[in-house]
């Protein structure tokens, strides 16, 4: 068995998932390395989950029977939980969405419907970057389309970082925003947070960082960020599907406008006009997603208990150790940074002239499941030229095992096609 320095008890860890145990194709013990898309879910939040449903499922806020009370202690107590866990200055500034779609979506419609200093309209700019996954693109052009601002991107250079060689260029005094992604989902690429917001902030552009990849795998502390939104989804976390976040600075939050109408985002209705709730109710109309939110609260107090400094250091030791062994494998090209420095635990690849498609149907034959396609970041397989990649992504149960599986299951994706 390959030791590695700062790999956590990976052991004991996979105890925790259930689904980790399964076997597949007549009996071969499943490898997920599909942590990108989606992750396994620990038992302790499959547990709280359970338990919400079964001892005190009821709609929130509202109610005055202990039910509707216990329920909503538990979902506002999973505001306090995320909280704490980002580090945010105050719980009012976490609003709870179905996914970090909905969160970008949020802040995209905020900054159209708003009024002077935060409106973007035809006299402004837009700035994202070429490596965004679909959900931080589209938002960005809904919104240029029907406001007239101009949409502008950073690039990406041949070894997958980001261009910010004309970044006064790009980033200009007729900038409103700059929305970006912490960690590429294709390319695992970490950004250069720092220079990106300085730069905004010298000309006065609001930042919005798409951390989804981030927040599961390293400390992610909004204040250190010092950016104005940040939005992570709950599923690739260890939580389930259905809860996102955005966290946006508490005064920015109390001057932009809603994004949904409805139930408890309001203070006062008349047929004429309506009052609106402070933050984050302002934001969250109807019933919110009350379950997720509690799984989301139990997620965080899982990976809090292991530490994310600990799951940083074990997931950057598997990157290392699988760059090292997948530049092993005969005409393999990564896509992205080939080190283990400044990326995150996912692996885009192609395999000679394989379509990544075949790559992903043998492994999974093998019982190692990827993801292929164009992984939600089109604009980068175009920009290398490529039809789709193979994507291998890993999390804190990840093992040296699973990568030597990939490793021996690529050879034998070579040895099928001949």
């Amino acid at each position: 068995m390959t030791q590695l320095p700062g790999l956590l008890d990976t052991e004991a860890i996979r105890k925790d998932f259930p689904l980790l145990d399964r076997q597949v194709h007549d009996g071969k013990k499943i490898v997920y390395l599909d942590n990108a898309a989606t992750s396994q879910k620990p038992r302790q939040v499959l547990d709280a989950l359970n338990a919400y449903y079964e001892r005190h499922n009821a709609n929130v806020h509202r109610g005055v029977h202990v039910l509707a009370e216990e329920a909503t202690a538990l979902y506002e107590g999973a505001r306090d939980k995320v909280a704490a866990f980002i580090n945010a200055p105050s719980r009012d500034e976490v609003i709870f969405t179905k996914n970090a779609s909905e969160s970008l979506n949020l802040v995209a419609n905020m900054l159209g419907w708003a009024d002077e200093p935060y409106r973007v309209d035809r006299e402004t700019e837009i700035v994202i970057t070429e490596m965004e996954h679909h959900s931080n693109i589209v938002p960005w052009q809904l919104l240029a389309q029907r406001t007239g601002a101009k949409l502008k991107w950073f690039g990406i250079t041949d070894d997958g970082r980001l261009d910010l060689s004309n970044i006064d260029e790009i980033i200009t005094e007729q900038t409103k925003i700059v929305s970006f992604t912490l960690v590429s989902n294709i390319m695992g690429t970490i950004n250069p947070v720092e220079t990106i917001i300085r730069r905004a902030q010298e000309v006065g552009a609001l930042v919005c960082i798409d951390a989804s990849q981030a927040a599961p795998h390293m400390v992610l502390d909004v204040q250190a960020l010092q950016a104005d939104f940040v939005a992570f989804t709950g599923h690739k976390m260890c939580g389930p599907t259905g809860i996102g976040v955005l966290w946006g600075r508490q005064e920015l939050l109390e001057d932009l406008p809603p994004f949904l109408g409805g139930g408890e985002m309001i203070e006062t209705v008349s047929m004429h006009s309506s009052t609106y709730a402070p933050a984050p109710h302002k934001f969250e109309a109807g019933t919110p997603p009350i379950a997720q939110a509690v799984g989301l609260g139990a997620a965080v107090d899982y990976l809090s208990s292991i530490g994310m400094d600990n799951i940083a250091a074990h997931e950057h030791a598997i990157t290392e150790y699988a760059v090292k062994r997948l530049l092993e494998v005969p005409d393999l090209r990564i896509i992205g940074p080939s080190t283990a420095e400044d990326r995150g635990a996912t692996l885009s690849f192609t395999l000679g002239d394989i379509h990544p498609h075949d790559v992903g149907q043998v492994l999974d034959e093998q019982g190692i499941a990827v993801r292929v396609g164009h992984h939600c970041a089109r604009p980068v397989c175009l920009r290398y030229g490529i039809p789709a990649t193979t994507r291998a992504s890993f999390y804190l149960y990840s093992t040296p095992a699973e990568v030597d599986a990939l490793v021996e299951g690529l050879e034998h994706v070579r040895n099928f096609f001949g």
